[in-house]
């Protein structure tokens, strides 16, 4: 009889592990960003690819993010020349209640050649005109009143922050932007935007991968000699320090790791453990994300419903720290120092 109980005993701790592991495989855990008040998917969805979309398969992306519990979505004023955001502009006017749901970001500050005029380089606008002017254009082609979260695409060489200050001043009292940060910007960038700007900067988006580990590499490869050895910015770790959310976009290096001949290790190492887990390659390479303690939000922009379900099982997906490091290495293409 005992021994009976004991199986059962057994059985039971067996079930319920597996209950919690596919309950949480069900259910988008969030990030609560520091000195706000947004709650937010640990995974994004990024608009950028959404501008070569017809309208129906723009809503059927834009469900399927939904239905994994995404409710942050980024878009820029310069995805498609714009069409990006005047399609999910229609899946709101589409969906009435969907805003008040989700969070919508958007960026500024690219300008591209040809625009005002033909002689006119590409280039990158930080000035108050440009920021204003974008912002207006972008809550236009959105059909909403306000964006949640504006960020600084690229850094300006002209930057002057008092203007982006007067710019983010106005737009807050407005109500037109609710909260801001930078994109592609260093630490001491942020810092000279910070000694103007009264806003706090929440959001630092930067290219980050499995495949492109340049700012998690720098701490490992500083004050070697060598080809091998960067100089380390020490961006990742200030955005920690500051409680500045690291958005990662290209989380899936443009699909290249998946081809065989672009990295065969990893690949190899990818499939495996996607194999153990019971999940998708797409997963695991998310999952090495998320386990980064720096809190990074991935921003996937496959326009799949498939493959958007298949990084969003990365949420559900444990690393142990051999794990982890085992892909690092795999992904940087060679040992540790």
């Amino acid at each position: 009889m005992y021994i009976f109980h004991r199986i059962l005993h057994v059985i039971v701790e067996i079930l319920f592990f597996l209950f919690l592991v596919f309950e949480r495989r069900g259910q988008m855990r969030i990030y609560r960003i520091k000195n706000t008040p947004l709650e937010i998917s640990r995974i994004s969805y990024g608009c950028m690819r959404m501008g070569k979309l017809e309208q129906k398969t723009a809503e059927a992306v834009v469900k399927t993010a939904l239905e994994s519990e995404i409710n942050f979505f980024d878009h820029a004023d310069i995805y498609a020349g714009g069409r990006s955001e005047s399609l999910f502009g229609e899946v709101l006017l589409n969906n009435k209640g969907l805003r008040e749901k989700i969070l919508i970001q958007t960026k500024c500050g690219i300008r591209f050649a040809g625009n005002p005029d033909p002689s006119s380089p590409g280039r990158y606008d930080f000035s108050y005109e440009h920021i204003m002017e974008s912002v207006d254009g972008s809550l236009k082609r959105l059909h909403t009143d306000h964006v949640d979260v504006l960020l600084l695409h690229r850094p300006d060489a002209l930057v002057e922050p008092e203007e982006v200050a007067k710019a983010f001043d106005e737009l807050e009292s407005a109500g037109k932007v609710r909260w801001f940060g930078v994109s592609n910007h260093t630490e001491n960038q942020i810092r000279l935007l910070r000694k103007s700007v009264r806003q706090p900067l929440i959001i630092n988006q930067v290219e980050l991968s499995l495949t492109h580990s340049h700012l998690i590499n720098e701490g490992i490869l500083f004050n070697r000699t060598g080809g091998a050895a960067t100089p380390a910015s020490g961006t990742l770790d200030y955005c920690r320090l500051e409680d500045i959310l690291v958005q990662a976009w290209t989380p899936m290096g443009g699909g290249k790791i998946l081809d065989r001949n672009s990295n065969p290790q990893a690949l190899d190492l990818i499939t495996r453990l996607a194999s153990v887990k019971g999940t998708t390659p797409e997963a695991i390479m998310i999952a090495w994300l998320l386990h980064h303690p720096a809190g990074i939000q991935p921003i996937i922009g496959t326009t799949t419903p498939e493959r958007v379900r298949a990084c969003c099982e990365g949420d559900g997906i444990e690393l142990t720290r051999e794990e982890w490091y085992a892909l690092f290495i795999a992904g940087r293409g060679g040992p540790l120092p």
